[in-house]
């Protein structure tokens, strides 16, 4: 008798609805009969399945025995991007997905823009830390436009009486979010309209903030060279040991996600070894 997978094979799931949640923001309802049982919780890590450009229907990899994947033929296989929970309601059986919109956009965010009930959309996950914020006197967030969705879901979940600081850079004023913050963490919009890119506002925001004296715990995410120079700044200057901070890249200038897939793993394990 063969041996259970070790992990579950993706869901096949199916738009619900879309709405501009602002003028660089798109968020997908996503359900299904395959969400139950799912187990999500804020800003957990989930991997998207999206057909390619002129593909009809979804073809989804399965698992092999030993829970390894066996993916489709190259002209049918599906593109994966790794996005974000936003908010999932297991009694609704509803996942929302919030797509960052660019111009010229890459493929994911192609699809969100043009997305509509009844099409379907390929799930795997989630995964990441469970909880993604340890417990602590003074929390730290910190991220671009690709980590706003997580940021609102992980300051929506603090506890009432939580008590910190994030700073989310975002490119326009409209792009401002109501996001349901607990009284003592102030939220600081960066907006960098008519702005060079890459800028140094999520850094030179975190070097002036005021370090209380309590157990802090760190959480950053955004754009490569931002996402290591404040992990950086944070480990020399402020003393924060690995175990006090999570901080991913998500994307990389003039990349995307197949060529930087390499490099971002290489950042996430050294975030894990001590500085010597």
């Amino acid at each position: 008798m063969n041996a259970e997978p070790k992990r579950r094979p993706p869901r096949l799931l199916q738009v619900v609805e879309t709405r501009d949640v602002s003028p660089h923001m798109r968020r997908v309802v996503l359900g299904g009969a395959a969400l139950s049982g799912l187990r999500a919780w804020p800003a957990a890590h989930i991997k998207l399945f999206l057909p390619r450009p002129g593909q009809q229907k979804l073809t989804l990899p399965t698992l092999d025995p030993d829970g390894r994947p066996v993916w489709p033929p190259l002209a049918e296989r599906p593109i994966t991007r790794t996005y974000s929970v936003r908010r999932y309601d297991p009694y609704l059986s509803l996942l929302e997905v919030d797509f960052a919109l660019h111009t010229p956009g890459g493929v994911a965010s192609q699809w969100a823009a043009r997305a509509e009930p009844g099409m379907q959309v390929g799930l795997a996950g989630p995964g990441g830390a469970n909880p993604m914020l340890k417990p602590a006197d003074w929390y730290l967030l910190a991220g671009d436009l690709s980590a706003l969705s997580a940021i609102a879901a992980l300051l929506e979940a603090l506890p009432r009486d939580a008590r910190g600081c994030a700073f989310i850079q975002i490119p326009s004023e409209r792009d401002r979010q109501v996001i349901v913050t607990p009284t003592g963490v102030q939220l600081v919009w960066l907006v960098t309209e008519q702005r060079v890119q890459p800028c140094t506002d999520l850094l030179e925001s975190v070097r002036n903030v005021r370090w209380p004296r309590a157990a802090s715990f760190a959480w950053i995410a955004g754009e490569n060279a931002q996402v290591i120079a404040i992990r950086d700044y944070l480990r020399s200057e402020r003393g924060l040991s690995s175990a006090a901070m999570y901080a991913v890249p998500y994307w990389k200038h003039n990349e995307n996600e197949e060529q930087y897939h390499a490099e971002r793993h290489r950042v996430m394990d050294e975030l894990l070894e001590e500085p010597r």
